[in-house]
């Protein structure tokens, strides 16, 4: 008798039921599977994982709030992602696509109800929830709906505009994504949980950065600005406005301070005040500034990073 195949059925069953934000189902089909092959790598792999959720949410029948039982599905992501690298042999995709379906599908149920109230409709927090959901469904359409309605009161939050990007990748808008993504990663990169981007467009930047240069953590959300500008990626830019243009300077002004004050935090504060440079020289270009004052802050790039300047300039 070929095991084999009923036990991939059973897995695929499995998959269906979490899709449908049934774990408990999920689990029980998956233990049959492991009675059947008890040797089979992705069955335990995914016992856990169901497990996992299972565990973690028990406490949801104490949430009488929709949206304090949605945010508290949504608030076990970053647990869940801990959890997931503790396995050294890597994850099967299938079963993180379904687990992501349950997730979100979970969570948009409990959001959905909220949106009958006109009030919510004008909450910016709710409408980045829920675009969120949306987009870890695959509704991409649905998702930039109300991410769109959600950037309307969060103009300058990075989050949300982080968000609207890889939607805007996702559904093959790479020139507003690139735009997106370069207002997101300037206003404030650690803001952005790139464990939730999802486009191809940031995540082979954010693996490549990891492989070649070794950034882990904060220390990568800063550098992907600057990479990402050196790289072509963050290549879409726009005309500041006056008061934009105060504020990039004092930035700069706050950040070459602290750098002299507070050297140990190098690492951060140098990739950040290199974006700020890199956005400057665009802004001086663009209004065609005497050049003087161009090659003053090519030569503060040049002093901060002479490998980040030569690259720059070429």
């Amino acid at each position: 008798m070929d095991m084999e195949q009923p036990v991939t059925g059973l897995i695929q069953k499995a998959y269906n039921k979490l899709k449908a934000s049934d774990a408990a189902g999920a689990a029980e089909l998956l233990e049959g599977a492991l009675a059947d092959d008890f040797d089979n790598e992705e069955v335990k792999y995914a016992l856990k994982c169901v497990h996992w959720w299972l565990e973690h949410t028990k406490r949801l029948e104490e949430f009488q709030n929709p949206y304090e039982k949605g945010g508290f599905i949504l608030s076990q992501l970053k647990q869940y992602y801990v959890f997931l690298d503790r396995f050294d042999g890597g994850a099967w995709d299938d079963c993180q696509y379904a687990v992501q379906r349950y997730v979100f599908s979970s969570a948009l149920r409990c959001f959905e109800d909220l949106l009958g109230n006109r009030m919510n409709q004008h909450d910016p927090g709710l409408l980045l929830l829920v675009g969120r959901c949306y987009k870890g469904v695959g509704n991409y359409i649905e998702a930039l709906k109300y991410l769109e309605q959600a950037i309307r009161f969060r103009r300058e939050d990075s989050e949300t505009l982080a968000e609207l990007a890889d939607v805007n990748a996702l559904l093959g808008e790479e020139r507003a994504a690139k735009a997106l993504f370069r207002e997101a990663f300037f206003l404030d990169p650690v803001k952005i949980d790139l464990r939730s981007m999802e486009s191809e467009l940031i995540l082979r930047l954010r693996d490549r950065l990891s492989s070649e240069r070794g950034y882990r953590g904060l220390e990568l959300s800063e550098w992907i600005p600057v990479w990402g500008r050196l790289w072509g990626l963050f290549s879409v830019k726009r005309e500041l406005k006056q008061v934009e243009v105060g504020r990039l300077k004092q930035s700069i002004f706050s950040l070459e301070t602290e750098r002299r004050n507070n050297p140990g935090r190098d690492s951060l504060t140098k990739p950040r005040l290199l974006n700020r440079y890199f956005w400057l020289v665009d802004h001086y270009e663009n209004i065609r500034e005497d050049p003087a004052l161009i090659e003053e802050i090519l030569l503060k790039i040049k002093i901060t990073d002479p490998e980040i300047y030569e690259r720059y300039i070429r």
